[in-house]
């Protein structure tokens, strides 16, 4: 349905653009876009990657919108007002939302795989993809990180994969609403927890998804989860968890410090399997994409193999580097569950957590204040350290009812070892000149591609202390 139609992206270098733009370009159309980003000559890596797939740039100005011929695709984040807008209004071309293009491409497909919940739809989509690909089904996959299995020198940011087959593998994303635009023909609900939005609201988003699908994938170790799967249909669900009784359980989990292993319950049998990922989080994913990838003919066996080679995604728990005895892990944890996992699994294993978390937006603070600060007062160790700088702000007006400065406050008043620090490169410089041997300095938030050029400039300053 792309051939021959022309797209132009606004904010074509966003986590749910680019990898969307890349798609589209793969199927044979024609693609083009803007990026505050690419104006302002950062990260140009990234957008060299993108014209060398034959999308053509332009400055946010409006000199791309030319035509009324041509689609222009903007994310709700992008403002009226932004000139791009303003030409496509003035030369009438067609708009539509990034969800509704995702939805309209994922819904015509033949096989539509969804993946939904607040936390861990990217890894779980990347294990399925990665599944359905090493098992020669040819997928197409929609993701909003880097999928290591599929990155390299031709290829840096392989946040989608374009293939021939049948499958159309994405994350569906609740935090705008727009999981309501899609109609899956099989379903995954990993979690419900707060991020964006309220519980209730939630509940009614993640339940209406679920029911459309002919097979679900449900995670009946989270209680939200377990709640919506006893509205459902249960001739169509398959239930699945860690270290709890359903359909696909997950027991005798043995953690490293970058890898996990444990026996797959199912059917009577036992399965040993060992990730290349680590914490007790990859494990329920892990789950889920297995029990997707049955779901869509794949035999169990060659499931198991298949994820084995799994090797993650970029800012995921991912390590950086060492030097000097410290460790620097980059994370894309924003929400109380996120952080939760990526806490407990470096628990596991002896060393002090220096933390830099960059809050994701005004809004989400706003939300998750009361969660947030009873979870970090809950899991930080008493000598570990964590420094909030301002929340990134990418431009547009908000509301700044609750700042960084807000959660640190509660956060020391509840007992944990916390510091406000407003500009980003200062707040790096006092955690790495504070680290020591044995130490892990773990970068953490959403929204900022540029996080991950903090942590290696993190780790080269620690490098270079010699």
């Amino acid at each position: 349905m792309a051939d021959g139609k022309s797209y132009f992206f606004v904010g074509i270098g966003g986590s749910g653009m680019m990898p969307l733009a890349m798609i589209l370009a793969g199927r044979g159309a024609r693609v083009a876009g803007s990026d505050r980003t690419l104006d302002q000559a950062r990260l140009p890596t990234k957008f060299a990657d993108l014209r060398a797939r034959g999308v053509a740039l332009f400055p946010q100005d409006g000199s791309g919108i030319t035509s009324t011929d041509q689609i222009v695709v903007a994310s709700a984040a992008v403002e009226s007002t932004v000139a791009d807008i303003v030409a496509a209004d003035r030369v009438g071309a067609t708009r539509m939302s990034r969800a509704e293009l995702l939805a309209s491409l994922f819904n015509a497909s033949d096989l539509s795989i969804g993946v939904a919940g607040t936390s861990g739809k990217s890894t779980v989509t990347g294990m399925i993809g990665w599944i359905l690909h090493a098992c020669g089904r040819d997928p197409t996959v929609m993701n909003g990180a880097v999928m290591k299995n599929f990155a390299g020198p031709d290829a840096p940011f392989a946040s989608a994969l374009v293939g021939a087959g049948e499958a159309f593998v994405s994350e569906v994303d609740e935090s705008d609403g727009s999981i309501a635009l899609y109609h899956p023909h099989i379903a995954v609900l990993n979690n419900v927890t707060l991020d964006h939005k309220s519980l209730d609201e939630l509940r009614q988003l993640f339940g209406d998804f679920a029911g459309k699908a002919r097979a679900v994938l449900v995670n009946i170790g989270d209680t939200e989860t377990a709640l919506l799967a006893a509205a459902l249909d249960r001739g169509r669900i398959t239930t699945f968890a860690v270290e709890a009784p359903a359909e696909l359980t997950a027991e005798a989990l043995t953690p490293e410090p970058f890898a996990i292993g444990f026996d797959l319950v199912t059917g009577g049998e036992r399965h040993q399997v060992r990730l290349s990922v680590p914490g007790r989080h990859n494990v329920s994913n892990a789950l889920a994409a297995i029990g997707a990838a049955v779901a869509a003919g794949v035999s169990l066996a060659e499931t198991i193999a298949a994820i084995e080679g799994f090797t993650g995604l970029k800012r995921r728990f991912e390590l950086v580097g060492e030097a000097g005895g410290v460790s620097v892990i980059d994370d894309f944890g924003h929400n109380p569950d996120k952080i939760a996992a990526t806490l407990d699994t470096l628990h596991a294993f002896p060393g002090r957590l220096l933390i830099l978390f960059q809050p994701h937006g005004y809004g989400p603070l706003k939300v998750m204040r009361s969660e947030l600060v009873a979870m970090l007062a809950a899991k930080l160790r008493a000598d570990d350290l964590l420094v909030l700088p301002d929340p990134v702000y990418q431009g547009g007006t908000v509301s700044r009812e609750v700042t960084s400065a807000d959660i640190i406050a509660d956060v020391v008043a509840a007992g944990g070892n916390a510091l406000h620090i407003a500009d980003r490169a200062d707040a790096a410089a006092a955690l790495t000149d504070q680290a020591r041997p044995g130490d892990r300095i773990v970068v953490m938030g959403a929204r900022d591609d540029t996080l991950s050029q903090l942590a290696a400039e993190m780790l080269a300053r620690i490098a270079a202390r010699g």
